[in-house]
């Protein structure tokens, strides 16, 4: 199967300055834009790639991960022959920012034996990206490469194109040669490899904190952002939900926002992204804000660069605000009243 593509996600990331948002599940099911989450965007782009078989690595959390996945169905990746493969790892290790380790994989081996793909990319789940692999792949073979590491403006985006083969090779002999993930061969200045960097020319960025991820996300209201991040024929895959839109009472006033099914909205939203199946009360001003899903905001309440994890709700009359470089975060199923404020 010449030139047929591998897929690999290490979900097993943890940044720190992202726990309050990752008290329940992984980084890779880290809610975004509105109704997608993070691994959506390296997933959809291996299957628009013509990729058939991913293998997601996981470690943490990730119950949530599964459910949002399921079986692939949403990806066209239910499938009898290759498919999503789930391989959650039983390794004890406190460093969850080797991406590609080899640990997790040996423990696997089986997946890439059966493996028919000559080609492997590895992909960390937490850039947000729309990237066509095709062109990758054909300048990775007409370079020679062995490995090729992917780069925007000259930083590493932390994957990694690689034969089947050598990746196989470098799993097996890990221990002898020191290697213990891919960051750890594509540095190492002695190795016998030929490793190659590609320069990304298009929109990507690497969710590794509170600042990162609501910056990023308030982007999104930009067209010309949008435009470079979803694209028509290259579409970011979803799970699919069976909601009616979202209702917009008399009164309601909504302003360069995105709202995504089943709200109910009676106030005032500006500048903010917000979740399926949020409800916003009559008098209440939401300004510059991410509602996660399934929130409850109740009336005469004022939200200023505030992030609401999933499940909260917010007693009528509170006041919260954050600012750009710090905003307001509140765990999931938390509820927030007036007088907690006072």
């Amino acid at each position: 199967m010449k030139r047929k593509l591998l897929g690999i996600i290490d979900a097993t990331t943890y940044h720190e300055d992202l726990e309050d948002l990752l008290t329940h599940r992984s980084l890779a099911a880290l809610p975004f834009a509105g109704r997608y989450r993070i691994i959506d965007f390296v997933l959809s782009n291996m299957v628009n790639s013509g990729i058939r078989s991913v293998a997601i690595f996981p470690k943490m959390q990730y119950r949530s991960l599964m459910d949002h996945l399921g079986s692939g169905k949403n990806w066209d990746l239910n499938r009898k022959r290759d498919g999503l493969f789930f391989f959650p790892s039983a390794i004890v290790s406190s460093d969850y920012n080797k991406i590609g380790s080899f640990d997790l994989f040996a423990a696997n081996m089986d997946y890439f034996y059966r493996s028919t793909q000559e080609y492997a990319i590895i992909s960390n789940c937490f850039t947000v990206f729309n990237m066509d692999f095709h062109p990758l792949l054909d300048w990775h073979i007409h370079s020679g490469c062995d490995i090729t590491e992917i780069h925007q403006n000259g930083r590493s985006l932390e994957l990694y194109l690689i034969k089947t083969s050598l990746l196989m090779k470098l799993i097996e002999t890990r221990h002898q040669t020191g290697y213990s993930c891919m960051r750890d061969v594509v540095q190492d200045l002695h190795h016998e490899y030929s490793v190659c960097h590609y320069e990304y020319n298009g929109y990507a960025v690497m969710i590794d904190s509170i600042e990162n991820y609501f910056s990023t996300s308030m982007d999104l209201l930009e067209k010309d952002v949008w435009r470079k991040l979803f694209l028509k024929e290259q579409p970011i895959l979803t799970k699919v939900k069976d909601e009616p839109p979202t209702k917009y009472l008399n009164g309601s006033a909504v302003k360069n926002s995105m709202i995504a099914n089943g709200g109910l909205i009676s106030g005032t939203v500006e500048n903010s992204i917000i979740s399926r199946g949020v409800k916003i009360g009559k008098g209440t001003v939401i300004k510059n804000c991410i509602i996660m899903q399934k929130c409850q905001i109740e009336e005469n309440c004022y939200l200023d660069s505030v992030i609401l994890d999933k499940d909260i709700k917010i007693e009528a009359g509170t006041k919260l605000i954050g600012t750009e470089k710090s905003p307001y975060v509140i765990r999931k199923g938390t509820k927030q009243g007036a007088l907690m404020n006072s």
